[in-house]
């Protein structure tokens, strides 16, 4: 399927005259200021966008700093335009390459979901707060009085009591732990066998994700490998198919991919080997965290998608935010998505 899709989207022209990058910048959940970049491909009278959700804040500044300045004028095709651009760095490439299926998709006067062939279906999604220091239930349990209908994933921490974990596991709301295990931040948990024990208990039906296995922390996962998923080690299929073990469930975020190309194939692969998918975000402030919500409507609607309206996304839980499931809201054209723009 997929090798076919990217062979269309690989012949679709392009035609780029200028580009611009606009900066955004807002305080969000976990008491941090999110800070991202937005491409503007312009080509005649229609504009292409997508979102560089590279994490730190300095490289947004020096990519500010450099502007424009990349040769971007011309006539292209997907494939030649993504073949020029030459990005190392996933993040930011999706950003160009989104981008780019946009605007072509514009200019050709299609959605992705004619491209692709699948009709947008509605997209359950999950809330990720963070639980404060020291960690506490209190956040889970006001949005749940907020909406009782919410689901969450919820980053393991060391300071995971066992009192804590049963709080949560009380609000049969918790459906993804995530062990953070391949993050250096220092309030990430190490991977420590009784912890991970804990957790995979504590949440007999929660997918167990991005956990670090060791000699120590293997055998505590061992009997729940159905629910261990994996995240961030995956930029490709090469890399799943280099898991210590075939994965039931897999979390797609297009930015760790990059090329459109590598995405698609993605997808495809884990279509023919029938592993499930869920989305997951990069606290995305525009255009970008609506086209996550599109690509999880054509792929994996059903999943617990960590892809929440932004507003979700805000310093405190407030009462009035759409539920899930979103309802599909493809706009007339390109790779966009109406609630990008709320």
């Amino acid at each position: 399927m997929a090798e076919s899709l990217w062979k269309r989207f690989a012949a679709l022209p392009l035609e780029i005259d200028r580009y611009e990058l606009e900066r955004l910048e807002k305080p969000v959940t976990r008491g941090f200021t999110r800070v991202t970049t937005v491409v503007h491909l312009q080509g005649g009278d229609q504009e292409g966008v997508g979102e560089d959700v590279t994490w730190y804040a300095e490289h947004h500044d020096r990519e500010q700093a450099a502007g424009a300045v990349l040769p971007l004028a011309g006539t292209w095709t997907l494939e030649s335009f993504s073949v020029e651009l030459g990005m190392p760095d996933t993040h930011r490439r999706w950003a160009y390459e989104s981008a780019a299926l946009d605007l072509a998709l514009r200019q050709a006067g299609q959605t992705l979901a004619d491209a692709v062939g699948r009709e947008p279906r509605p997209v359950a999604f999950v809330i990720s707060p963070g639980l404060g220091t020291p960690p506490s239930s209190a956040v889970v349990r006001r949005w749940l009085e907020l909406e009782p209908s919410h689901r969450f994933k919820l980053d393991v921490a060391a300071e995971w009591t066992d009192e804590l974990i049963a709080a949560l596991a009380e609000t049969r709301a918790v459906v993804t732990a995530d062990y953070k295990a391949y993050y250096s931040a220092e309030d990430v948990a190490p991977p420590d066998a009784d912890l991970y024990r804990r957790v995979a208990e504590g949440f007999p039906e929660a997918y167990l994700e991005d956990p670090a296995l060791t000699d120590e922390t293997d055998p505590v996962l061992e009997p729940h490998r159905e629910r261990v998923t994996w995240d961030a080690p995956i930029h490709s299929v090469e890399d799943v198919e280099g898991l210590a073990f075939p994965p039931r469930t897999l979390n797609s975020k297009p930015s760790r991919f990059g090329r459109l190309e590598e995405l698609f194939a993605f997808y495809a692969y884990c279509e023919e080997h029938g592993i499930g998918l869920y989305g997951g975000g990069m606290f995305e402030l525009g255009p970008g965290r609506g086209q996550i919500q599109y690509l999880a409507s054509l792929f994996h609607p059903d999943g617990p998608n960590d892809v929440a309206p932004r507003e979700y996304n805000d310093p405190e839980p407030r009462p009035g935010l759409r539920k899930s499931p979103l309802e599909p809201a493809p706009e007339k054209a390109g790779f966009r998505w109406r609630y990008s723009f709320d």
